[in-house]
């Protein structure tokens, strides 16, 4: 028995963070979304995704029995709804198809998802749902996905011993270090909610932190940084400055002074000493995002919103960037003023305009960042990387 995650017709709504990823690899709390389905059912789990996704993240070798949304949490409510269904069924909520039992059936089309198929029976689902459908969600999202993930890996486990030498304000025992964390002198707020701190990672002195809080494991917060949660700091990122409500997704780094606010990154960014970003209108309107899937502008519905940019990306020091900037994988941002709202991928340049950033000098810069921190870029995600400068390259200017 295995688990398909599919992308259910969301994959382009969700670029540029999928770009290199299905969307049940993207990472809203501690665990990305496969793995806390994984945790949470015991079964293995795979992809139903892009084409050229598939070799670097492939379907079960099970035989599968549940094929799910892949852009949903999965609470522990949810799992139990799924694991509970029968061949033939389909979980639903509100017209809309969450998952399918496909044991001895083939993989649900595309339109399944908005319209369950009128031959399956219809299992309807009341519970809470968190959904992932756009890249903003996952900031927006981020501290249910830390509260539901917190209290999976932690609950009935014993934290290691915080030192004396912090403050806590409110509830300790809303802290957890996991094995070799380290956290000196800093301040750490748990009234809004949890704080946990991964394996191997460091806290630095002069830390100020607010829950909800994540610090995933061999990551680090620089010295004096400033969090407000929710917040995520996924594995072996390094963080300075001060960053509100944001998820960075892993192996990225904001080392140095500067605001992150409302934002996204995804794996092996790096923003430059002093980069800002804006995430509030000066009209206190909404704010709108370039969006892959409608090729334009399109309204968030939020009032914030800050930075959403793909792997690989990179702003050199003292970047600006205005609210909602889409940035896409492998641009390298720099100059002064502020650059457009969306750089599309493999973009080299800033304000005064783009040129294309060749491929072959983008990978060798990819391979010399991954191995400073022991990860090969494989052929495989060298394939990956050539299809997106294949899909983004032509709309560089």
């Amino acid at each position: 028995m295995s688990i398909i995650l599919s992308d259910a017709g969301l994959h382009a709504h969700l670029l540029p963070l999928t770009f290199t990823r299905p969307v049940g690899q993207l990472r809203p709390g501690i665990l990305r979304i496969s793995e806390g389905w994984y945790v949470r059912s015991g079964l293995s789990v795979g992809y139903r995704t892009e084409d050229y996704l598939a070799s670097a993240f492939p379907m079960p070798q099970e035989a599968s029995s549940f094929e799910v949304d892949a852009s949903l949490f999965p609470t522990d409510e949810l799992v139990a709804a799924v694991l509970d269904l029968r061949p033939g069924q389909a979980l639903v909520q509100e017209g809309r198809s969450l998952a399918f039992c496909t044991e001895g059936r083939g993989a649900p089309s595309p339109l399944d998802w908005s319209t369950p198929p009128a031959f399956l029976q219809k299992v309807p689902y009341a519970g809470e749902l968190i959904r992932f459908e756009r890249p903003w969600h996952i900031f927006q999202q981020c501290g249910k996905a830390i509260a539901h993930d917190v209290k999976l890996l932690t609950e009935g486990r014993r934290s290691q011993f915080l030192s004396a030498l912090n403050t806590v304000v409110g509830d300790p025992n809303m802290i957890f270090l996991e094995e070799g964390a380290v956290v000196e002198g800093s301040t750490l707020n748990t009234k809004n909610g949890p704080i946990h701190i991964g394996k191997n990672a460091e806290v630095m002195e002069g830390c100020l932190i607010r829950g909800p809080f994540v610090l995933g494991d061999h990551a680090q917060l620089k010295m004096g940084a400033k969090i407000y949660g929710p917040t995520v700091v996924g594995p072996e990122c390094r963080v300075g400055g001060e960053v509100n409500n944001s998820v960075l997704t892993g192996f990225s780094n904001k080392a140095h002074d500067g605001f992150l606010g409302n934002s996204v990154l995804g794996e092996w960014c790096n923003l430059g000493a002093d980069t800002n970003n804006s995430n509030l209108k000066n009209t206190y309107g909404t704010v709108q995002v370039w969006s892959y899937a409608a090729e334009k502008q399109v309204d968030t519905g939020a009032q914030f919103c800050g930075l959403l940019m793909g792997d690989h990306a990179k702003s050199g020091i003292n970047t600006m960037f205005n609210t909602g900037t889409v940035v896409g994988p492998c641009a390298n941002v720099f100059g002064g003023g502020f650059p457009p709202k969306h750089i599309p991928g493999f973009s080299w340049g800033g304000p005064n305009g783009f040129e294309v950033y060749d491929v072959e000098r983008a990978l060798a810069t990819a391979r010399r960042v991954m191995e400073r921190r022991q990860v090969p870029l494989t052929s495989v995600d060298e394939a990956v990387l050539r299809h997106v400068f294949a899909l983004e390259a032509h709309h560089v200017h």
